[in-house]
């Protein structure tokens, strides 16, 4: 299994970086966790074959985690002309806020005749579930987004790759990183309790307890980026744009 970071910045690009986005790949087979608003960009300005993506598994419905969506179906629509399915997978609520979002930047969007498979499937948090050649496993988590915001776990059988979503600390992830290969972390301040995230002195206070080989950490804002010198590099590697891991 191979991760490439298409994004890994906040809603605001703080450190100029892209929104979340990660990109798997395991035997052939391409996925990603999220595509934010600017992930397209992303995928182009790394090199990386939008059209080859067959999974976008969703954490939750803010636009810098799924906003890159409608580009991603007119890419394939009218640039690339896709032919191979697309499934995107997210959290109840999904397709409306999809739609919604279609509508409000391209009127009539969502009416499209489709030159390619596409389908919206949406998990109950908690669940377990096979899409094509990966397992998923979701756990509802601590932020706010109008819709259940949700942790990710995603394993090939042989390698698993963990990620927290947007939250603040919950018990809910400790399952979800346990053993993995590699959870991607959250990780938008320093220190304190910001709402709805959480904090690097947290993460290194609860490493033990998540129970990851690696952590990668990501989505940090300003202050963290400022501060990423002081990260345990033992345990803990800053995500970057572009990044990529063989598991």
């Amino acid at each position: 299994m191979k991760l490439t970071v298409v994004g890994c910045g906040d809603a605001f690009g703080s450190g100029g970086r892209g929104n979340s986005c990660y990109r798997i790949e395991t035997d052939g087979h391409v996925a990603t966790l999220d595509f934010g608003a600017s992930a397209l960009v992303q995928m182009h300005r790394l090199g990386l074959e939008a059209q080859g993506v067959r999974q976008v598994f969703l954490s939750h419905l803010h636009g810098d985690h799924f906003g890159g969506l409608p580009f991603l179906l007119l890419d394939g629509q009218f640039v690339h002309r896709r032919s191979e399915p697309l499934t995107i997978i997210g959290p109840p609520g999904t397709g409306a806020r999809l739609d919604a979002a279609m509508e409000v930047l391209f009127p009539r969007m969502a009416t499209n005749a489709w030159r390619f498979d596409f389908e919206v499937r949406e998990v109950e948090p908690g669940s377990t579930s096979r899409h094509g050649p990966l397992t998923l496993t979701t756990a509802e988590v601590l932020h706010g987004s109008g819709a259940p915001s949700t942790a990710l776990r995603v394993t090939d059988g042989k390698r698993t790759i963990a990620f927290s979503g947007d939250t603040q600390w919950t018990d809910a992830l400790l399952p979800i990183a346990a053993g993995a290969d590699l959870f991607i972390c959250e990780c938008f301040a320093f220190s304190g309790s910001p709402h709805g995230h959480m904090a690097y002195e947290t993460i290194a206070e609860k490493r033990e307890a998540l129970g990851a080989k690696h952590i990668l950490l990501t989505h940090m804002g300003d202050e963290m980026w400022a501060r990423r010198g002081e990260v345990d590099e033992a345990h803990f590697t800053v995500a970057e744009d572009g990044l990529e891991r063989d598991l």
